[in-house]
């Protein structure tokens, strides 16, 4: 199921809810500059798992949008919703470690159970599972019978797995401290959380059937052989569970590089919710203006070449130069660690 990095191996993998964006384009950027100044390989993958929200007919568009931008990915665009099978194996592998366990509560029945501990849920956090169903289903009900999702057991401590190195100056630091994981991101520094305390035991698939972002990222990566994930910011707060998730299955972790966010005029994430225009690549000219405003945002000079393949031949070493501290950084910090 996984493919052992030898090289760098990077990604981009967007949710088709609608069509590509200036935030998106700046995770796509960045993650393209990236692999190109390290001399690897970059892949996209459309992350259709959540079939509940992908608008029908979003995500086609998308690899077209990306070569009008100059952005072809080294490989074949891969789809999650036919990767499937290779989820409910992953799943099956946990089920089997007694690390993933049924679980019957309803989205008011968590709420109710929080409450009655005392507890709170602070505005865009997310709801704490209390372990509810941790050790066994409650009376009346049966996995074979109700409706489940499937949570993964994070009170149970994992020891530390591979790293998907490719280089000295391409390293992870992270570790798991009991259930809080420790890492370190290229442009956030230091990170750590208790996924127990602060998250709780995840979803791995829904009551409907639907396997969660979680799951097929970590399941996907390690099966692309991805050494390096540049994404925007506002995924960082996924990363300590999936890494939890990677030692789980015995998968490698890749380096992680979070990109800053645009924002909407109301000041949070753009998206469709607050105004997001699709991205105008009808012309070379305004396909070359939208690169050149995903630049401004990652610190880049702006542009004189006059062409999209000139323009991000020259964003590389600016890019490199950009970054070459922060590897540095990581390496050196890994390096007295040991």
């Amino acid at each position: 199921m996984t493919q052992q990095p030898s090289h760098y191996r990077g990604r981009f993998a967007p949710s088709p809810t609608g069509p590509l964006h200036a935030g998106s384009l700046v995770a796509a950027l960045a993650s393209w500059l990236d692999a190109r100044a390290h001399g690897g390989q970059w892949l996209v993958r459309l992350e259709d798992v959540d079939t509940p929200r992908t608008v029908p007919g979003a995500a086609a568009p998308h690899p077209a949008t990306a070569g009008r931008l100059g952005l072809e990915p080294d490989e074949p665009v891969t789809w999650q919703s036919t990767r499937s099978a290779l989820y409910q194996q992953a799943l099956d592998q946990l089920i089997a470690a007694s690390l993933a366990y049924p679980c019957a509560c309803s989205r008011k029945e968590v709420e109710a159970a929080i409450a009655q501990a005392g507890g709170q849920r602070a505005r865009h956090t997310e709801l704490v599972y209390p372990g509810t169903c941790r050790q066994g289903l409650a009376p009346g009900r049966k996995a074979d019978h109700t409706p489940c999702a499937w949570r993964l057991r994070t009170n149970v401590h994992m020891k530390n797995g591979p790293l998907a190195l490719v280089e000295s100056t391409h390293t992870a630091i992270n570790s798991i401290a009991y259930n809080t994981i420790i890492w370190h991101d290229l442009r956030l520094g230091a990170q750590q959380q208790d996924v127990t305390a602060e998250v709780g035991d995840f979803v791995l698939k829904r009551a409907d059937g639907c396997f969660t972002y979680q799951l097929a990222v970590v399941v996907d990566d390690g099966a692309q052989g991805i050494t390096q994930v540049v994404r925007g910011v506002d995924l960082a707060d996924n990363t300590a569970r999936q890494i939890l998730l990677q030692r789980a299955l015995g998968l490698p972790t890749p380096q992680y590089l979070h990109t800053p966010l645009v924002l909407g005029v109301n000041g949070e994430k753009l998206s469709k919710q607050n105004g997001a225009q699709a991205l105008d690549t009808a012309s070379p000219a305004t396909a070359l203006a939208a690169l050149q405003q995903a630049a401004r945002v990652l610190g880049l000079p702006d542009a004189t070449q006059a062409t999209i393949p000139d323009a991000l031949t020259g964003w590389v070493p600016a890019w490199r130069a950009n970054t070459l501290d922060s590897y540095r950084a990581t390496a050196a910090r890994m390096e007295r660690a040991t």
